[in-house]
C-alpha cells in the first residue's frame, strides 16, 4: 500500500489530485494538509511514501515547508506540483531537496510517472527541463535571484510579505542591523530602490505566494 500526503490550500485541486492518483498500482492511502502546519503535523505523526507539495501555501512558502521536511525526514520524498514555470523554481527546489518538480499544466500521466520514479528514489525533471539543464550552457542565463544564498533568499521572500525588519530579526534569530544589511545587499544585487520592487519580482518569480500577501494586507 503506497501512502501519499497531498498538501495545497485548494480543497477541490487535493480531491483532483486524488482521483488521478488513485491510477497507481498496488492501492493508496491520502493524507490531505491545506496548510504548511499540517502538512507538518501530518508528516511527523504518520509514515509516508512521498509527499505532494504546492508552493502557494497561506501560512509559509512551500520553500521552508520542502527545507523543514528534508531537515526532519531526510529520505521522505518531495514532489513539487505548482503553478510556478520551471524555469524560475525547478533547480532551486532541487538544491533545496526536493525529489521533483512539475506544473500544474502537467498531464495525469506525467504525475503518475513522477510520483513512481520519486518513490523509486531518483529524480525528476520533465523532459523539457531536464533538457535544459543537459544543455547548461546553452539555456538562458539564470534569473538575478539564482544567484542569492539561501539566507538573502529568505530575507527576500519575508520582505516581499511585508514584514518588518523587527520581525524578521526575531523570526530568523538576526539583529535588526543584520537584517537591514541584508536588505540593502538584496537592493544592490538586485538593482533596486525599495521593498515595492522586492515584492514585485518576489511575486513575479514565485518566491512568496498570493495568499501570504493576502494574508498581511
Amino acid at each position: 500500500m503506497i501512502r501519499i500526503l497531498v498538501v495545497d490550500d485548494h480543497a477541490l485541486v487535493r480531491r483532483g489530485l486524488i482521483q488521478i492518483l488513485r491510477a497507481l498500482p498496488d492501492g493508496v492511502e491520502f493524507g490531505e494538509a491545506g496548510t504548511a502546519a499540517e502538512a507538518m503535523s501530518l508528516a511527523a505523526s504518520d509514515r509516508w511514501d512521498v509527499v505532494l507539495l504546492d508552493l502557494g501555501l497561506p501560512d509559509r512558502h512551500g520553500l521552508e515547508v520542502l527545507r523543514e521536511l528534508h531537515a526532519t525526514r531526510p529520505q521522505l520524498p518531495v514532489l513539487i506540483l505548482t503553478m510556478f514555470p520551471e524555469d524560475q523554481l525547478a533547480l532551486r527546489m532541487l538544491e533545496l531537496g526536493a525529489s521533483g518538480y512539475l506544473t500544474k499544466e502537467s498531464a495525469p500521466e506525467e504525475l503518475l510517472r513522477a510520483l513512481e520514479r520519486v518513490m523509486a528514489g531518483h529524480k525528476y525533471l520533465s523532459p523539457a527541463m531536464a533538457q535544459a539543464v543537459a544543455d547548461g550552457l546553452g539555456g538562458p542565463p539564470p534569473a538575478p535571484h539564482e544567484q542569492l544564498s539561501d539566507r538573502e533568499l529568505e530575507v527576500l521572500r519575508l520582505l516581499a510579505a511585508g514584514r518588518p525588519i523587527t520581525a524578521i530579526s526575531r523570526q530568523l534569530g538576526l539583529s535588526p542591523k543584520t537584517v537591514t544589511t541584508y536588505r540593502a545587499r538584496l537592493l544592490h544585487k538586485l538593482r533596486m530602490r525599495s521593498n515595492a520592487e522586492l515584492t514585485f519580482y518576489a511575486t513575479q518569480h514565485g518566491l512568496v505566494s498570493p495568499a501570504a500577501l493576502r494574508s498581511l494586507s
